[in-house]
């Protein structure tokens, strides 16, 4: 697998602390703040010529009462952007579980892990394997980086896990280029990536020259992630 280009911008804007990219995403359905997700995009082993990243996030989601849905995935990512590791703790409902995934020959393999119960699953593998989830929006800078060089390139295709689920699909990539958007209801000019398939329905993900993450649209359930300025 080669490595997107907007992977390769983003590891020349690292600071010294291995930090890549860091940020917090607002959740909002119309004009109401739904949920926060803050994130963190950094070297895999600082130093080391092998290469990689490592991707954090920690998406709250307040039910009714005092409940809150609390996702927590932090994903190794190997120099060509594959997954190499996945540790994702979710707080739902009251309970704890934990989730790890490891990639193999032809499959991926997930375990569950809750007090006193475990269990795995073997997903079958593919081209371009990608880890996504439907309410942790940074995972799809991840996804973007898969996209076509430009948008005359056509389309690309991935294979998404979905952990949370246990669940596979196949999404259809689109670069459809520096389009005019707004980000927090003020204009800007960003790198649109159109992700198509999955439960999810389209998702819209749109970049910053630098490749940041900006914001993310999933029309079908109504959300959108934006990015707080700083």
């Amino acid at each position: 697998m080669i490595v997107h280009p907007l992977a390769a911008v983003l590891a020349l804007i690292q600071v010294p602390s291995g930090v890549i990219d860091e940020g917090v995403l607002v959740v909002r359905r119309d004009s109401q703040e739904v949920a926060r997700e803050t994130f963190r995009l950094r070297e895999r082993r600082p130093g080391d010529p092998a290469g990689g990243w490592l991707l954090d996030a920690s998406a709250r989601w307040p039910g009714p009462g005092s409940r809150t849905t609390a996702l927590t995935p932090v994903l190794e990512l190997a120099a060509d952007t594959a997954p190499a590791a996945l540790a994702y703790d979710v707080v739902a409902d009251g309970k704890s579980e934990r989730i790890t995934g490891q990639p193999g020959p032809g499959r991926f393999t997930l375990r569950y892990l809750l007090p006193g119960v475990e269990r795995s699953r073997e997903l079958p593998g593919g081209p371009h394997i990608v880890i996504a989830d439907d309410s942790v929006f940074s995972l799809f800078l991840v996804v973007a980086w898969h996209a076509p060089r430009s948008a005359d390139s056509g389309t690309t295709h991935v294979t998404a896990i979905l952990p949370r689920v246990a669940g596979r699909a196949t999404l259809t990539l689109t670069d459809l280029g520096i389009v005019a958007t707004t980000v927090n209801r003020d204009p800007a000019m960003l790198h649109h990536i159109l992700i198509a398939g999955g439960p999810m329905g389209p998702v819209h993900v749109w970049l910053d020259r630098e490749g940041r993450l900006m914001k993310v649209e999933m029309p079908d359930r109504d959300l959108r992630a934006e990015r707080l300025p700083g």
